[in-house]
């Protein structure tokens, strides 16, 4: 559970279910799920975007990367980005980019470790 106002309240899983339910008709998300030994360990998801800068090329965001506590530091999470990346040539994206949260300092490293660098800064405005 991040700090995005997430729960586990059984009144908060229709919000889920529509969520899941709009990513899965999307064309430009996808919401993946790593697995060991027929349980849960991860999950991610990716987004594409194409702007008109890079000449209207693609991108793709890597979003909500989780991995679950007990199995950290046994490489899902790395396995799960190096998936991503893969799905981002395939897709011909010019850049595969994400956000961590400021505090994260360990996220940080490890996104750095698999060739990601600190290359903006980011803003943002809560509506809700």
């Amino acid at each position: 559970m991040g700090g995005h106002g997430d729960t586990t309240e059984a009144s908060a899983f229709e919000d889920y279910l529509r969520a899941f339910h709009m990513i899965d008709t999307s064309g430009n998300e996808q919401l993946f799920v790593a697995e060991s030994q027929g349980e849960v360990v991860g999950t991610f998801q990716i987004l594409f975007n194409r702007t008109l800068t890079g000449r209207g090329s693609l991108s793709m965001i890597i979003e909500a990367v989780q991995t679950r506590s007990d199995m950290r530091g046994q490489g899902i999470g790395a396995r799960m980005i190096d998936y991503a990346i893969e799905e981002a040539r395939r897709r011909d994206c010019r850049l595969v980019q994400l956000t961590s949260n400021a505090a994260r300092v360990d996220a940080h490293r490890f996104y750095e470790r698999l060739g990601f660098s600190k290359s903006h800064l980011g803003f943002k405005m809560k509506l809700k």
